[in-house]
């Protein structure tokens, strides 16, 4: 009888010794690997645990994150997937699991975190039972995967905090890529819509008055989305400016931010781009195409032609394979307008796309509206057409419509 009482004293100290150590760990904010460390220890040297396999599931599957006294075939041979509807300890036979006499299942909130196999636990040092042993292991358990499990949901609550912030920073920076201004006279107005697909996107436009005569529009789609494709269309933006204070050649232009994008996105990324000039005294309109989806011009409101002379997509290759300069002379009035793919790739229920043809039908609906009418109409089409499905991407329509 006292030598019972001395054996369940001297376990009741091992227990609490092994929780003290592993407390302590988890308050120094000891590392996932190194809480199943000691783990590991607390229970092959304090405890005297001659055979374990500790398996934890993670997005579906499980993975074994520590196991000792068999070899790793036997680890490897264990069917984890039997044993998930377990919610006590139960013995097993050897035709289910050899090496290995318990699987206890480790609950909490109701929720399986983790599956134990342990097998010799009967003749342990201490000569404890099975049963106090897989309720300690239970609770050990139990304790250091809470512990990692509260270090994985502060990790990701930072990680979206942090994401979060990126966002704010990227939106707030992607505002200033746009023109607060454009013009909205009787002779010469420009209307723009933009949508993006997350909260920021990797679409572009602008309107830059050159000089008296001159003045440039233009529209952009990066490869990608979100912050990534925000920032390097900043970077574009800030480029072309700089540029076309230099310059309003735009086969320079155009080289000059192909090989910038192909310098600082690695190869990897790609921007389609259209570029436009007009001379009001030359009435001439000069443009460069460069793999976007066709404008169309309505020139002097009459005929209607796309506008697909250029080159290839910027980024892709250093120097460009070519370039052919578009343009259209004796253009004393026209209406432009321009749209990323994020237009023509909206999907309806039966996942058909809108599609270009839609959008000359929808053009023609209401050719002779100012320019905001018109991208308020196309927009209408459009959002009727999907019946409530997502866009797929960023949505950017620029209309303009000019006449001397």
């Amino acid at each position: 009888m006292g030598q019972t009482k001395t054996i369940e004293s001297d376990l009741k100290e091992l227990e609490l010794n092994a929780l003290l150590e592993v407390t302590e760990a988890i308050n120094n904010n000891l590392s996932e690997e190194s809480l199943y460390k000691i783990y590991h220890f607390t229970l092959l040297a304090n405890l005297k645990v001659k055979k374990l396999a500790l398996f934890v599931e993670s997005e579906g599957q499980w993975n074994c994150k520590v196991f000792f006294g068999v070899k790793s075939e036997v680890v490897d041979g264990i069917p984890v997937d039997q044993f998930e509807g377990e919610e006590k300890v139960k013995a097993l036979g050897h035709t289910e699991c050899q090496e290995f006499d318990h699987v206890i299942p480790v609950m909490h909130k109701n929720q399986l975190l983790a599956l134990v196999f342990v097998g010799d636990i009967a003749e342990t040092a201490a000569g404890f039972t099975s049963n106090s042993a897989t309720t300690f292991l239970e609770a050990l358990t139990n304790i250091i995967l809470v512990a990692i499990e509260n270090k994985k949901l502060a990790r990701q609550q930072l990680a979206q905090e942090a994401f979060k912030k990126e966002l704010e920073i990227a939106k707030q920076v992607q505002n200033y890529l746009f023109p607060k201004n454009l013009p909205a006279t009787d002779q010469f107005e420009v209307a723009a819509f933009y949508q993006p697909h997350h909260n920021v996107g990797g679409d572009y436009y602008d309107y830059i008055s050159i000089d008296d005569d001159q003045f440039l529009l233009c529209i952009a789609d990066v490869s990608g989305k979100g912050v990534p494709a925000a920032l390097m269309m900043s970077n574009f933006q800030a480029s072309l400016h700089t540029l076309v204070r230099q310059t309003n050649d735009l086969k320079t232009i155009v080289s000059e931010l192909n090989h910038q994008i192909k310098f600082s996105g690695n190869g990897e990324i790609f921007i389609t781009f259209f570029i436009s000039i007009y001379s009001k005294s030359k009435k001439q309109l000069r443009y460069l195409n460069c793999g976007h989806n066709p404008p169309l011009l309505q020139v002097n409101l009459k005929e209607d032609v796309e506008l697909t002379k250029g080159t290839t997509v910027l980024g892709m290759f250093s120097p460009l394979p070519f370039i052919e300069m578009g343009t259209v002379d004796n253009l004393d009035q026209f209406y432009l307008f321009c749209y990323t793919d994020g237009l023509n790739e909206a999907i309806n229920a039966e996942e058909e796309e809108f599609g270009e043809d839609r959008i000359m039908k929808a053009i023609k609906s209401v050719e002779n509206s100012k320019p905001h009418e018109l991208n308020d109409a196309i927009m209408k089409f459009v959002n009727d057409f999907r019946q409530g499905q997502d866009y797929r991407d960023d949505v950017t329509i620029l209309s303009a419509k000019f006449k001397s």
